[in-house]
């Protein structure tokens, strides 16, 4: 069975690229925003190793979110600023009520 509507695609290879970054590195916010995430890793560590790491989830996580809260007040981010806002006031009241 022949078939007369075959078409060759040619593809033409792309050497490899680095993605540059267009926020500013070292600045204040640039290292409060890698400490923030570092906690934050740590509290999703904790909560998934166990409840009996619990305590130390809610500890990591409040702290990581207050400061992406700083972060985002420095970008004048509102979106970021809700959120962290939330956050921080969900998991200080659990961390009231784990230690209470």
């Amino acid at each position: 069975m022949d078939n007369e509507n075959t078409e060759t695609v040619e593809f033409e290879y792309v050497e490899p690229t680095m993605v540059e970054t267009v926020t500013p590195l070292y600045t204040l916010d640039w290292y409060i925003k890698w400490v923030a995430t570092v906690f934050i890793m740590i509290a999703i560590i904790c909560r998934s190793a166990g409840i009996e790491y619990a305590l130390y989830d809610l500890i990591f996580g409040l702290i990581g979110t207050i400061l992406w809260l700083v972060v985002s007040m420095l970008w004048h981010d509102r979106a970021m600023i809700v959120l962290n806002t939330t956050a921080s006031i969900v998991l200080a009241i659990g961390l009231l009520k784990a230690i209470a």
